[in-house]
């Protein structure tokens, strides 16, 4: 039904799905199931993303939602107006107004987004007002009005730090002239210090500390299960996408953006097939403008089916391009929040190369990942030491499944959120 400000999907009482889907009856009795909820609490998560869709935050927030409803609280969940929905037990999903009817938003900033942000601003004003919630999840951006709004009504804020905005803006030209930078970085002072708690990305406590020491800090470690015996889909892309019997496979996985660093390891190809001439390179996750950008960039490698580009993928098929791999490659940068493929990548049990940025340090190591300067020079160096060295490869993807079960089970970050949220709601009456 339609309400002031935002469209309210029917509440979610299934069990857990495994996939998006739509649909679902709001029980007959929705206010004693939530009484059976942790204390009687109701908790409004707040992102300003597209969900679901297969992309990095709607990926890790799903997961969240999962973990929440696992645990047995009642979550609405307010979004944006454009996604699919999901079934979980305990969720209701709101989508916030959609006046200029945006159907699509890219990754990053853009003028759509600022206007589904306002949107959704109205929506959460809405939505404090109707519904008594004893903590406010803010993904993002949705962290500034989250404060403002909640803190008038005494409701913690959660402020969930997929990545520093700052940092983020920076690729875009008005974002680096004075004195915008300080006035962002201001900005994000402000709203980590009246965060109740800060859970941030792998890689991004240490900057929350610098900017805000006084601000309670964890950090996401997504969980990843290893991925099992995927070759019978490995073979059937090793065709479909035209690649030869024998042809060992560079893949990357994930985003075009330009910080991914996909400058640097199509530079790098060269360098891999003077060694390795029979190598075959597979980027996968182009949107449209990725695409074209890609194949102008690497022109002569897509000419000569050296590389393919794959177009962005269900999740649920990404094991068994991951599984094509002989070797997986993060080429990014910079950036101070670790990219979610790291975890789908150890869970692959495939030896990895990626470039020796402090970020990919925090849960990469020497003994499970070749790490090299990012440059096209280390790129290439670190991906000719894997294939052309069976026991170093073996060796490498042996770590990353022994890292993989030992700490990125699915019960321990269900343990990891459920320490979070009783940490939120420590001061919050029962």
């Amino acid at each position: 039904m339609q309400e002031i400000g935002e469209l309210q999907v029917k509440e979610r009482m299934e069990v857990q799905s495994s996939g998006p889907r739509q649909g679902g009856d709001r029980p007959a009795d929705h206010r004693a199931f939530a009484v059976a909820r942790p204390g009687g609490r109701r908790i409004l998560v707040v992102a300003p993303q597209p969900f679901y869709q297969d992309r990095g935050t709607p990926i890790a927030l799903r997961q969240v939602l999962e973990a929440l409803s696992q645990l047995g609280y009642a979550v609405d969940l307010l979004t944006f107006a454009t996604g699919e929905d999901i079934a979980l037990q305990g969720l209701r999903i709101f989508r916030a107004g959609n006046p200029l009817g945006i159907r699509s938003v890219p990754i990053g900033f853009s003028l759509s987004k600022v206007a589904l942000d306002a949107a959704l601003v109205a929506a959460l004003s809405t939505r404090l007002s109707r519904t008594a919630y004893t903590c406010v999840h803010a993904v993002e951006e949705a962290a500034f009005p989250a404060v403002v709004l909640g803190g008038r009504r005494a409701i913690p804020t959660l402020y969930d730090m997929q990545s520093s905005l700052p940092e983020q803006l920076l690729k875009h030209t008005l974002a680096r002239i004075p004195p915008v930078p300080t006035a962002l970085e201001a900005a994000e002072r402000w709203v980590l210090n009246r965060a109740d708690l800060v859970v941030a990305s792998v890689g991004l406590a240490d900057r929350v500390r610098r900017a805000a020491p006084g601000a309670r800090v964890r950090e996401w470690r997504f969980p990843s299960a290893t991925i099992g015996d995927r070759s019978a889909e490995a073979d059937g892309l090793r065709v479909r996408l035209g690649l030869p019997d024998a042809a060992p496979v560079v893949l990357y996985s994930g985003t075009f953006e330009a910080y991914q660093g996909l400058e640097r390891l199509i530079a790098a190809a060269p360098r891999i097939l003077e060694r390795v001439p029979s190598a075959r390179f597979v980027f996968v996750g182009a949107d449209d403008a990725g695409r074209v950008e890609m194949e102008a960039a690497a022109a002569e490698l897509v000419r000569d089916g050296i590389l393919t580009i794959v177009d962005r993928q269900p999740r649920s098929l990404i094991p068994g391009y991951l599984a094509l791999a002989d070797v997986l490659v993060s080429p990014r940068s910079f950036g101070g929040n670790l990219p979610l493929k790291v975890f789908d990548y150890l869970a692959a049990g495939r030896p990895i190369v990626a470039t020796d940025i402090p970020t990919h340090r925090t849960v990469l190591s020497d003994e499970r990942a070749v790490l090299v300067a990012p440059t096209p020079e280390g790129l290439a160096a670190g991906v000719v030491s894997v294939l052309c060295d069976g026991a170093k490869s073996a060796a490498l993807a042996q770590a990353a499944r022994e890292y993989t079960v030992e700490h990125l089970g699915w019960g321990r970050f269900v343990q990891a959120v459920s320490e979070m949220y009783e940490e939120v709601h420590r001061d919050v009456p029962a």
